[in-house]
């Protein structure tokens, strides 16, 4: 019997390249290249792919006759052509119980390198001004301070926890989640986005980008913010509209933005949200640390590998889709 073949486009972490070298039935191959050219003709014959952020695109999925699951080395899908997907009847399947906990820590860094102005502080001392202590802006506490979690997913509900360790008031928008579950874990439910965006201090952002979400951070909202407002987004670029929060940041509407993903990526050199100090950037790497990375790997080689094998031992919270599994 022929071995099946998984495609890894761009590398990932040696933990799930192992896990895939001990299963003798399978070949791999991992490449750099993810033009959609090179991949039609690679993907003709592979059963399994695994992706990071590249782009799969309808054309490429087309003319992939023997592929049966497509693994997200992530959370988003929203570079994978779903209407594609959904015509050859492919499972989806995400890392989604890897990177919470890394992308909640770094929402936390953000917020409180903002609040602390860390790197303001840190440049001073080093410049030799100590002295100019008692010039600077000051700093804010987060204690008792109102955060609005838009999101409730595994990442949402890593965040909240820190939030309150911090005795913050988190509250909750997610239509999708209850309002038992979010007061359990010590949320309180909101049910209008808009409304609560007027009394936080601080919007973090958890949500997926489809056609109802994509700019739902537009000037009309941002003005009806509290001028102190700081909002992070860790989730996907095009949530924000960035023209509307670059006019926010230039007519002090808010009062500080941290952003690790953007409508562009990368964004243009010349980028006015370049230009903000109160403005904290992240490459899109949230999630990179080096154990969530190690778990992205190893869940993603998993799904292709229990799918292909015995889809009984698949972990059914990262399968998208599960009505194509037929079990």
């Amino acid at each position: 019997m022929s071995k099946k073949k998984i495609l890894i486009i761009k590398p990932i972490h040696e933990a799930g390249i192992e896990l895939l070298k001990s299963n003798s039935n399978y070949d791999f191959e991992v490449v750099e290249n993810d033009d959609p050219e090179f991949l039609k003709s690679k993907i003709k014959d592979i059963d399994g792919i695994s992706i990071r952020t590249s782009k799969l695109n309808a054309d490429v999925i087309k003319v992939a006759n023997r592929l049966k699951i497509i693994s997200r080395h992530g959370v988003g899908y929203d570079n994978i052509d779903l209407e594609a997907s959904k015509q050859k009847n492919l499972t989806l399947a995400i890392t989604a119980t890897a990177n919470a906990v890394a992308v909640a820590e770094h929402v936390m860094f953000m917020l409180l390198n903002i609040s602390k102005r860390k790197n303001m502080y840190d440049t001073t001392v080093k410049e030799g001004k100590f002295n100019d202590r008692n010039k600077l802006p000051k700093t804010v506490e987060i204690w008792n301070k109102n955060i609005l979690i838009a999101g409730f997913g595994r990442i949402g509900q890593a965040l909240i926890k820190r939030c309150l360790g911090f005795e913050m008031k988190v509250f909750v928008y997610d239509p999708f989640v209850s309002k038992d579950v979010i007061e359990k874990l010590g949320g309180t439910k909101v049910d209008s986005m808009e409304e609560a965006c007027k009394d936080m201090d601080a919007i973090s952002l958890h949500i997926p980008l489809n056609d109802k979400t994509k700019n739902i951070i537009n000037y009309d909202l941002l003005k009806t913010m509290k001028k102190n407002c700081i909002i992070i987004n860790a989730a996907r670029g095009g949530i924000v509209n960035e023209n509307a929060l670059v006019n926010a940041l230039t007519n002090n509407t808010i009062r500080a933005a941290a952003l690790d993903v953007y409508e562009q990526e990368p964004p243009p050199d010349n980028h006015q949200i370049f230009g903000f100090s109160n403005v904290l950037l992240s490459p899109h790497n949230s999630a990179l640390t080096l154990e969530c990375r190690r778990r992205m790997a190893i869940e993603a080689a998993e799904s292709i590998l229990y799918y292909l094998s015995d889809k009984s031992k698949l972990n059914f919270n990262n399968i998208i889709n599960k009505d194509v599994l037929n079990i």
